[in-house]
């Protein structure tokens, strides 16, 4: 059974999570192990229910042998946790490959990429679109042959730029041939949102019901996130994401900001009476995987990144320390489980150094509170640096107060 068709044709959204694939175009690496922990961490978020909620792409196996291994080792070890897909090109021998790295794991995938449009087949192929996308269904026939226990999924690279009656067709020819999954790919990142929708509206309509679209959106305009949504307002219920972010140049969508989205106002994009989930995601897990991911890939966490960023959470001025909900869009420690922490800035009011204060164990009057204040702020200027770390505002505070917390 395809858990993951099922689940879409059902209305149950899937996540395609690209971090281990795609990621590695931004010049990352992760070992191995780290896809194994990656699947099972990503998985978890829909507890049993993670293999007809995630696509876990592990790899390309055809970069070489240790990245065969790496794809193979996901495949066994995370078998259960996520659906395993392993990607490759469109060349008979790649698909053997990537059949062979996922053979035997429980609800494995391959995911072939073809091109779509007659500038990229030109490049890729070396012959016009109509033919790389009629070869594309011999590939889908004879993937199934080798396993038919593998889902072979077709992607359409620079579906974009690519016509959407052709795509429409050899979506419902490889459909019918075999495949899981048709994936319409902004692989320049270059689409609006409107045309992003519409592109999505027209193949959908073009097709039959037994096909099931799936969407795969770079980042390079800044709207992955945006042409994401309006996929999922076209009907669509197969995602790719990626953990923060990281794919090819500008990256992709960020999963952590497409689940929480999802989660919290996913009635808005796919109607009031849908039913997303087989099992709702653990927000709270979202924080705790984007720095494993950050540890490992060397991409840190920014102060404004969304959901995950070390700004989450934060207060630095008067205001919203009395009123942090109206401030922020939900609460962090309710919903994402990050406790709120306030942090000392040239921008404290008395309340803010009295409250940093008062964590480190001091309890100011109203003149040391003053004078604390003027302190941190002459400070900063002098400095160039806005936050006062705890250490340093302890040490001052002594001086101050005559006292060692």
């Amino acid at each position: 059974m395809d858990v993951v068709r099922e689940s879409a044709q059902a209305g149950r959204v899937v996540l395609w999570e690209e971090s281990a694939r795609d990621g590695a175009q931004a010049k990352t690496l992760m070992g191995a192990d780290f896809r194994v922990r990656l699947a099972h961490a990503t998985g978890r978020i829909f507890g049993a229910d993670g293999p007809r909620h995630v696509v876990f792409a592990a790899g390309f196996p055809a970069v070489c042998a240790e990245e065969f291994e790496a794809v193979r080792q996901v495949a066994v070890e995370a078998e259960g946790a996520v659906s395993v897909a392993a990607v490759c090109r469109g060349v008979d021998r790649d698909v053997e490959q990537a059949v062979a790295s996922v053979r035997g794991s429980r609800h494995a995938r391959v995911m072939v990429v073809v091109p779509a449009s007659d500038a990229m087949a030109r490049v890729m192929v070396h012959q016009p679109a109509a033919q790389a996308l009629q070869a594309a269904t011999d590939l889908v026939k004879r993937a199934r042959d080798q396993d038919d226990s593998v889902a072979v999924d077709i992607c359409l690279a620079d579906a974009s730029r690519a016509d959407t009656s052709l795509m429409a067709h050899h979506a419902q020819a490889v459909t019918d041939a075999g495949a899981g999954l048709v994936v319409l790919a902004d692989t320049v990142g270059a689409q609006l949102p409107d045309n992003c929708r519409d592109m999505f509206t027209h193949v959908r309509a073009g097709c039959g019901p037994n096909v099931v679209l799936a969407s795969h959106l770079h980042n390079d305009l800044g709207l992955g996130l945006a042409n994401t949504l309006q996929a999922l307002a076209a009907g669509v219920r197969v995602v790719s994401g990626s953990w923060l972010g990281i794919a090819e140049r500008a990256g992709m969508v960020a999963t952590e900001q497409l689940l929480f989205l999802l989660a919290r106002h996913g009635g808005e994009w796919l109607g009031a009476d849908s039913e997303p989930w087989w099992t709702a995601p653990d927000l709270a897990r979202l924080p705790h995987i984007a720095r494993m991911v950050a540890r490992e890939t060397g991409v840190p966490l920014g102060v404004t990144t969304p959901i995950v960023g070390t700004g989450v959470g934060t207060i630095s001025t008067g205001t919203p320390f009395v009123h942090p909900e109206l401030f922020q869009p939900y609460d962090p420690r309710e919903v994402l489980g990050i406790e709120p922490h306030v942090v000392l800035t040239q921008l404290a009011s008395t309340r803010v150094v009295t409250a940093v204060a008062a964590r480190l164990g001091h309890s100011l009057d109203a003149d040391q509170t003053r004078a604390a204040m003027h302190w941190a702020k002459t400070r900063a200027y002098r400095t160039g640096e806005a936050v006062t770390d705890d250490a340093t505002f302890a040490v001052y505070l002594e001086g101050l107060t005559g006292s060692t917390a």
